[in-house]
């Protein structure tokens, strides 16, 4: 009798030899080459290239630091990344030296993920960009071996995944209009950066070029609780539908006292970072926004939104600006969502791979093995 493992592996690559077939958007198989039974890390700096600047309530910038990951086991290759942005506090060269210390060619069984990712996440106490590269890449290996997407193999209809937002920096009332016009008719909802004395300026200008729902994310740019629950009001009358991290991690009575008085869903990002921190968050937030780069992974993130679940909190599921492999990689878990800020991918000049789409507003996850990615290289 098989075991579970010998099993998958055996249903997944029952025609093994077979060329890959398929096209872009459905199944594919994959050859097994013989190899020796290990799984192979290699990865190399790649820097994103922004379309635009993009500026929040704390910073600008123009590129994003990146690292690209592979796991290679018996001629199948997973991909996975680590992006980095400022706040995050990692860089190419912190992942480069994480990366540095794992030995994955200790195991040879790449179905095991809870102890190969657990050793991971054992290596250190931060790093969560670059165990997310790992997990990630890990994930796209794992479901190309069984031959689904990793959507499905958690028991999701991709008929469900939500339209994602897509975001507008802070700028100056042209760079907002022009923004706002190139996503006019192709998006459902936007994102709108707020959290200085522009943020009135910025929702006007936006309003002279559409009426589509917005959502706000402050980045804990605002001070005063009151001052924010009148614009909480005033916000909601332009038509904004929900809030993202209005102030400042660490006054939590504060935005405790905001979600409680709003008359819109608070969610918190930069103050939740992995599954710990979720049961923290009731009380103090409507919700959380899951990040595989905050979270190190699908693993986590996934029973991060479960836990949520749970505890009666809206989940919204977000990235970096990516490429679009660690943004396929988060869009597995869309259908699960109430919100997804998924437009990383379509911020940058220089992605490297093929995988969701936005299709009149809405994600549309890719029908293939792992995250759903093709590599454009």
């Amino acid at each position: 009798m098989q075991n579970r493992r010998d099993f998958l592996k055996t249903s997944a690559l029952a025609a093994a030899g077979v060329a890959l077939v398929g096209c872009a958007g459905g199944p594919q198989r994959f050859n097994v080459l013989k190899g020796d039974g290990k799984l192979h890390l290699k990865y190399f700096p790649y820097e994103l290239q922004l379309r635009h600047t993009f500026t929040v309530a704390s910073y600008s910038r123009t590129t994003t630091p990146d690292v690209q990951v592979e796991i290679e086991y018996e001629g199948v290759t997973g991909y996975g990344e680590a992006s980095m942005p400022p706040y995050l506090g990692q860089s190419v060269a912190t992942v480069s030296a994480f990366l540095e210390k794992v030995d994955l060619e200790q195991f040879t069984d790449p179905f095991q993920l809870e102890d190969i990712l657990a050793y991971v996440d054992s290596l250190s106490p931060g790093d969560s960009a670059a165990k997310a590269a790992v997990d990630i890449a890990l994930h796209d290996l794992v479901g190309k071996l069984i031959g689904q997407p990793w959507y499905k193999l958690w028991g999701l209809d991709a008929q469900k995944a939500p339209s994602t937002t897509f975001t507008i920096g802070i700028d100056t009332p042209d760079v907002v209009r022009e923004k706002t016009l190139e996503a006019v008719g192709k998006f459902n909802i936007l994102k709108v950066k707020v959290g200085l004395d522009t943020d009135e300026e910025m929702i006007r200008t936006i309003r002279e070029v559409t009426r589509v729902p917005l959502a706000v994310d402050a980045n804990q740019g605002w001070k005063d609780r009151s001052k924010a629950l009148d614009e909480i009001f005033w916000l909601k009358e332009q038509g904004v539908v929900m809030v993202e991290q209005p102030m400042a991690k660490e006054r939590i009575d504060d935005n405790a006292w905001l979600t409680e008085h709003s008359p819109l869903p608070i969610f918190a990002d930069e103050s939740i970072q992995r599954l710990a921190d979720v049961p923290s968050v009731k009380g103090v937030y409507s919700g959380i926004n899951i990040k595989l780069m905050k979270c190190t992974g699908m693993r986590e993130g996934w029973k991060m939104a479960q836990l949520a679940r749970a505890l009666g909190l809206k989940v919204m599921v977000g990235c970096m600006t990516e490429t679009s492999c660690a943004v396929s990689a988060a869009a597995q878990l869309s259908p699960y969502v109430d919100f997804a800020d998924l437009d990383g991918n379509l911020l940058i000049a220089n992605d490297r791979f093929d995988g969701v789409k936005v299709v009149a507003g809405k994600l549309s996850l890719p029908d293939r093995p792992g995250i759903g990615v093709l590599p454009n290289f």
